[in-house]
């Protein structure tokens, strides 16, 4: 199959829906399809599998920013590409998002007649969507083209379904487990000393909740003083007051560890002994809890839908009452204090892990891309043919997903 897999978001710039994307392109590609990724970029992409659509802005988005296209030139260039390149299937990340993924959706059975248009929504978000519901008429319209439509997680599919009711294939992001399972992984020297680290794995913004977890660390350390919190993201300005917080007189033996690459990343893991994600909401599925149980890491979480869609509380992690860090620190605490309970989430959470494995949710969408080619295929055929003299028709019908 000659496939398209479509980002909002600018390429550049590091995140879920881009990581997803990038593997899920290899995965394609090694099974034998021809993949080509579009998405802005904020310069040029050296990587042939990459073609760059548009300049990104910076933009508020669900507790965060999202830097996507807004270039008003986009749709003439997005037009000609889909008429040279002819995809089979075109899978979108977030379809209703401005504005590649809308030209795309415009152009798309324009360029090709027989195209595949599939949408995944990753997203979900507290309070609703003011994208949704302002734009829902209007979205409607670009919804109505997709003929599979895919949520990453139940409450990911309940979110979108508020503003746009369909059937919703729920099938995961994928978790690379070899990449944080390998038993050849070392530890990082100087925090293997014997204390017991809580890792921490995530931006600085407030939906993540760090500002609960350096307070309730305060009252683990103080009942727990052999403990270690490792604080593992990306620089950014607010990283940086937190830092500034915990040196004017916050929790002794807290480690800020600025830009770690992805290669270096499972060496944390390894170099842990508990997970710990206290978001407060905005979560479609909790990517970071996925590593962890792939890392036989003991989860401590908070207890909002992404996460419980993940975790299942007291048999592959703890779940706690979200932006309260005495339940936080009460929870840390019993699992610093029993490493039989540690062994035994470690245990359930990488059985659990199992099921998003990418080879897994590769073929999850390899049969999906293949049901809705056949049943658009049937759907053509029935409506070419002639109907027989007392036959029902089903020309009014669709295949469905």
């Amino acid at each position: 199959m000659n496939i398209a897999l479509v980002s909002p978001y600018d390429w550049l710039t590091p995140g879920g829906v881009n990581g997803h994307v990038n593997t899920l392109a290899d995965r394609l590609i090694a099974r034998g399809h021809r993949v080509r990724i579009l998405a802005p970029a904020s310069e040029e992409i050296d990587d042939p599998r990459v073609i760059r659509m548009g300049r990104p802005l910076s933009i508020p988005a669900s507790g965060s920013m999202a830097r996507i296209t807004l270039d008003p030139r986009l749709g003439r260039e997005v037009k000609q590409l889909l008429t040279e390149e002819q995809f089979d299937i075109v899978h979108i990340h977030e379809p209703l998002m401005p504005s590649l993924p809308l030209q795309v959706l415009r152009h798309s059975r324009n360029a090709n007649p027989s195209v595949i248009n599939v949408g995944t929504f990753h997203a979900t978000k507290d309070g609703g969507s003011k994208l949704y519901s302002y734009g829902r008429l209007l979205l409607k319209r670009w919804f109505r083209e997709l003929d599979g439509k895919i949520a990453v997680s139940e409450p990911a599919a309940c979110y979108v379904s508020q503003y746009f009711p369909g059937f919703f294939n729920v099938i995961p992001n994928g978790v690379d487990i070899a990449r944080f399972s390998n038993p050849e992984i070392e530890p990082i020297p100087e925090f293997d000393d014997g204390r017991t680290n809580i890792l921490y794995v995530g931006r600085a913004e407030k939906r993540k909740g760090l500002v609960y977890l350096l307070r309730a660390f305060a009252m683990v350390q103080a009942r727990n003083p052999e403990t270690r919190l490792l604080v593992v993201g990306p620089d950014s300005r607010a990283r940086r007051n937190y830092r500034s917080m915990v040196a004017g007189g916050g929790p002794a033996n807290v480690e800020f560890i600025d830009n770690v690459s992805d290669a270096e990343l499972p060496r944390y893991h390894r170099t842990a002994q508990i997970f710990c994600s206290p978001a407060t909401g905005h979560e479609s599925q909790g990517y970071v809890l996925l590593e962890a149980m792939a890392a036989s890491l003991p989860v401590v979480a908070s207890n909002i839908d992404g996460y419980a869609s993940v975790i299942t509380h007291a048999t592959d992690g703890l779940l706690v009452r979200p932006r309260d860090p005495l339940a936080l620190a009460d929870g840390l605490t019993a699992l610093v204090r029993n490493a039989d309970a540690r062994a035994a989430f470690a245990v359930g959470g990488r059985q659990r892990v199992e099921q998003y494995s990418w080879p897994r949710v590769t073929q999850a969408l390899v049969s999906y891309y293949e049901r809705l080619t056949y049943n658009h295929a049937t759907h053509k055929r029935s409506l070419r043919r002639p109907l027989v003299a007392g036959e029902p028709s089903d020309r009014a019908g669709s295949a469905g997903p």
